[in-house]
């Protein structure tokens, strides 16, 4: 079944009923988390697509679970994980904490784009900076400029990072994002603004501890900040223990006709994020 489009339901609908029948429960609002409970013991499983990451409080559960999984699949044990994805791991057992970063996934962005060796920013986004579409290329020598400059792969590395570990550039992945048909010289240069920014803090670390668990969140709006459509901008963040877990920074879809309408279009989507988070967790 490899290569055909039906090949990745197949595969999960298969996954599912396998791992069903070793009291897994899949997440109802995660399809891709199952949990297995016995006793006080705890295994959480995360599948991406043929990959699986084991998390647990009983080393002798995860090897059990590890053995009864090669005998249903044909697969190879990685050990303890320490990079997935283009994240990097980092555990101290002795304080309880782990920690995210996505340094060496950085470092390949800022050489593929030729920044590696460029000035460092101190901000995503430069102060006073509008971006419209009053800035795209108008004229075939602005055009052909442009063309050899890869503006939406470029667009696209920031937002995996954005994704994965990186909330303060969401808003300034938002307003790059939207020019990709037709990208300027003056969207470009803020892109590569977000870059420099990369190159001075890409050894930051999102840092997690242990303990209750806590969920706080926050929201925002900007009544019709867009020079281009009068549309608004708004956001949001949630943190765990302190530690943000979720962030989002987006144009709303309608024109809104007041501030307040604004803030409840945004509280509105916070809200529902608060909710799948509460649930999930």
């Amino acid at each position: 079944m490899y290569g055909i489009k039906q090949a990745f339901r197949r595969w999960n609908i298969h996954f599912d009923e396998v791992i069903w029948d070793y009291d897994f429960i899949k997440n109802e609002y995660r399809p891709c988390v199952y949990k297995k409970i016995s006793g006080s013991s705890v295994t959480y499983l995360v599948l991406y697509v043929d990959d699986i990451l084991l998390i647990g409080n009983d080393v002798k559960m995860l090897g059990d679970i590890k053995a009864w999984l090669s005998t249903q699949f044909s697969m190879k044990d990685m050990g303890e994980a320490f990079y997935i994805l283009g994240i990097k791991i980092y555990k101290d057992r002795s304080r309880r904490m782990l920690g995210l970063t996505q340094f060496s996934y950085i470092e390949k962005v800022l050489k593929r784009f030729k920044i590696e060796n460029s000035k460092r920013e101190f901000l995503p986004m430069r102060n006073g900076i509008k971006l419209s579409n009053k800035q795209s290329p108008k004229m075939d020598k602005e055009l052909m400029k442009m063309s050899d400059i890869h503006y939406a792969s470029a667009v696209g590395s920031i937002q995996y990072i954005v994704q994965c570990s990186w909330p303060d550039i969401a808003y300034a992945l938002s307003m790059t994002s939207r020019y990709q048909a037709c990208a300027g010289e003056a969207h470009w240069s803020a892109v590569k603004i977000i870059l420099k920014y990369f190159k001075r803090t890409k050894d930051v670390f999102l840092i997690y501890d242990s303990g209750e668990l806590i969920l706080e969140g926050y929201n925002g709006a900007s009544f019709q900040s867009e020079d281009d459509d009068a549309k608004s901008q708004m956001g949001f963040v949630f943190k765990l223990n302190s530690v943000v877990v979720s962030w989002k920074s987006s144009k709303q879809a309608t024109t809104t006709d007041s501030a307040m309408e604004v803030e409840y279009i945004a509280a509105s989507e916070a809200t529902k994020e608060a909710i799948w988070m509460k649930n999930y967790i």
